[in-house]
């Protein structure tokens, strides 16, 4: 068999890897060389996973529950799921809306596949979380972008959404809070976004993987409460990575409407069968023990709070940087045009020179602009800041 890439599939071919992770992988092996990077770039908690979760899981390993479980998920989690979903304002929603699939991601690429067949469109605002375009072209679709800028706070319009939408249309995808901004979209903004997919009787992907993570007192919305009808059109992905700091226990949550959700279902039995059963009970105990769940995400809360406010005066300190205030999940997304520098350049260049760590805004769809997450210790970020000011002030031949 030849090693020529003209022997792969038409997929493996077209899909590009995660610039994310690439970044992330580049700065550990600067690490393990001995080198003190300042690495900004991977979206992951650096919190250890609560202890209470821990233990549920190491119970559920001492007591066997090691074996294959029911595609959608364990049946009490399902439910549990179910239950914080309705307190939420979610309507005619049962276990059997919910589907545990392997991490966030496979939740999204799920949704994907069971809505977009080939030629369909799907529309995705940028800057975009840089997997979305990826899992539609592997579902055949083809995604078709509608973009913000940050004098506009990151966020698309109505107006932007109904023009892009044309009868082949299958597909909104909508992120709030927002990997890479942080950017939290208003009720009152969102509900105008789901009206007019709803108008047009296409489906909306609302990624809420962040939605426990807003500042600010801004609260993100659940666009499928809105309506019976959006509550007909909408599907929610979620999952515990990044509320608990449970990233490597790969636990994703889909809440749909009950033909998505046997699809997705019956996608998963073909993929992966199910997710891991004893991270499933470990999971439970979110719900079995909300008072520490609730301390918990407190704690990291307010962590990364203030963090985000650190970093964010830090890096508007900068002369030519101006970074947008975001409100969720954690990260930042500054601007860097005024440097003259494409991003893959002045990323390429800030790490080889400083050792610093960012993934550029190519990547999310948006030049011009660099995302770093705030998800590490202050030590790194001030010292990030340091570098950052020095290397600009290179930059401007100051």
């Amino acid at each position: 068999m030849s090693n020529d890439s003209s022997f792969l599939s038409t997929w493996a071919r077209s899909i590009a890897p995660s610039p994310t992770l690439a970044v992330d992988a580049k700065a550990k092996a600067l690490k393990a060389a001995g080198k003190d990077v300042c690495g900004f770039g991977a979206g992951e908690p650096d919190f250890d996973t609560p202890k209470f979760i821990k233990d549920a899981c190491a119970k559920a390993l001492a007591e066997g529950k090691t074996k294959y479980v029911p595609t959608p998920g364990i049946l009490p989690l399902r439910k549990a799921i179910a239950a914080d979903y309705v307190s939420r304002g979610f309507r005619n929603l049962t276990e059997a809306n919910i589907v545990l699939s392997p991490g966030g991601k496979m939740s999204c690429y799920l949704s994907i596949v069971a809505t977009i067949s080939p030629g369909d469109e799907a529309i995705i605002p940028a800057p975009y979380w840089v997997s979305y375009p990826e899992m539609v072209k592997l579902a055949g679709g083809v995604p078709k972008f509608i973009s913000a800028e940050d004098t506009a706070g990151f966020k698309v319009t109505p107006e932007q959404l109904r023009a892009a939408i044309t009868p082949k249309t299958r597909l909104f995808i909508l992120t709030s809070p927002s990997n890479p901004t942080g950017t939290v979209y208003t009720r009152e903004e969102t509900e105008a976004l789901v009206a007019v997919a709803v108008e047009h009787g296409i489906y909306v992907l609302s990624d809420e993987i962040y939605a426990h993570l807003t500042y600010d007192g801004v609260v993100a919305s659940h666009p499928a409460t809105f309506s019976d009808r959006a509550a007909e059109l909408v599907i929610t992905a979620s999952g515990f990575a990044k509320t608990y700091a449970m990233t490597g226990w790969r636990l994703g949550t889909i809440a749909a409407p009950l033909p998505i959700a046997k699809a997705v279902s019956s996608l998963q039995s073909q993929m992966s069968s199910n997710c891991t059963s004893f991270a499933q009970f470990g999971a439970l105990a979110v719900f079995e023990q909300p008072e520490k769940a609730a301390e918990s995400v407190a704690e990291m809360r307010a962590t990364f709070d203030r963090r985000r406010k650190m970093f964010l005066d830090g890096l508007n300190a900068i002369p030519g940087i101006s970074c947008y205030r975001s409100q969720g999940a954690f990260y930042l997304f500054p601007n860097i045009k005024s440097f003259g520098l494409s991003s893959s350049d002045f990323a390429a260049k800030l790490l080889e020179e400083e050792l610093v760590a960012v993934v550029p805004g190519i990547a999310f769809g948006a030049e011009g602009y660099m995302r770093l997450s705030y998800a590490v210790s202050d030590e790194t970020i001030r010292k990030g800041i340091d570098r950052i000011a020095r290397f600009c002030k290179k930059l401007r031949g100051a």
